[in-house]
């Protein structure tokens, strides 16, 4: 099966500093494929690389993106644009700050609507209506109505992914969606990403530093450090036999429910040198 997105050699640079070294990285058709690495790995540069959203001083100095078999590098801003939010969709990590503050709720969901899938303005009422249900918000038609500070950040993130969805994309996105929300809150956001992911069989990258998330929702995962991707495998083969010596030491750093008593190690400082000297080196 070909995959729907095939990072080959990624580098990418911003300013002076390289911050992704050769990435590769495959995702199948309705695969949902976990991204881990501590903060500053660069796997929020991959996700944005993909998107085409990089910041103004970021220039790619290698590799390719295949996004359906076609190198999305190559193509016009024009056609780059077309794919956002029908083809590619992304659900961003702080849903504080995600939506547009002075526009309401239902502006911002008829938009790409309107826009991808060519409906009139009351289809598009109709079809946001539904996606606030399909995310569990209650009484959809008020929420329409309201403006983003008025709605708890919970319900925030459950628009978001009501939009990321709304088109029924190929790929969606998912940069670290929990980060900002209450533990209690983060189940019932998983458990809708997975829900419509697996509904509409969308392919699915989950950008993450959280082990535990991985484990529940990924069916493989690619381990980063320092702009490279260290090593993938399926997300069971992987938790049950980590090969590279730094997955080794990530597990180890992690505290787990089911071993309270355990002591935690630290990643040890040697690694840490021995992993930047190669990332310089490559």
């Amino acid at each position: 099966m070909n995959p729907i997105l095939d990072i080959e050699n990624l580098r990418l640079r911003v300013g002076a500093n390289t911050v992704l070294r050769g990435v590769s990285l495959r995702i199948a058709p309705g695969e949902v494929h976990g991204l881990i690495g501590e903060s500053g790995a660069g796997k929020s540069m991959v996700g944005r690389a993909v998107l085409g959203v990089l910041p103004a001083a970021a220039a790619i100095e290698g590799g390719r993106i295949r996004f359906a078999g076609e190198d999305v590098l190559r193509l016009s801003d024009r056609a780059r644009r077309a794919l956002l939010g029908r083809s590619i969709a992304l659900i961003p990590q702080d849903p504080m700050a995600a939506l547009n503050p002075v526009r309401r709720i239902s502006a911002q969901m008829m938009d790409p609507l309107r826009l991808h899938l060519n409906m009139t303005k009351r289809a598009a009422w109709e079809r946001a209506g539904d996606l606030l249900a399909q995310v569990r918000i209650r009484e959809p038609p008020r929420v329409l109505s309201q403006y983003p500070h008025e709605l708890s950040g919970g319900m925030r993130q459950r628009v978001l992914i009501a939009m990321a969805f709304s088109c029924q994309p190929s790929l969606v996105i998912a940069d670290e969606p929990t980060t900002a929300l209450d533990v209690t809150v983060q189940r019932q956001i998983l458990q809708l990403i997975r829900g419509m992911q697996r509904d509409l069989h969308t392919s699915l990258l989950f950008i993450t530093h959280d082990l535990g998330v991985v484990a529940k929702i990924c069916g493989r995962v690619s381990v980063m450090h320092a702009g490279r991707v260290l090593e993938t495998n399926d997300t069971a083969a992987l938790f049950a036999a980590p090969q590279h010596a730094y997955t080794r030491a990530l597990f180890a750093a992690t505290p787990r429910y089911d071993r309270p008593a355990t002591a935690l190690e630290p990643v040890p400082a040697s690694l840490v040198a021995t992993l930047r000297a190669a990332a310089l080196d490559a």
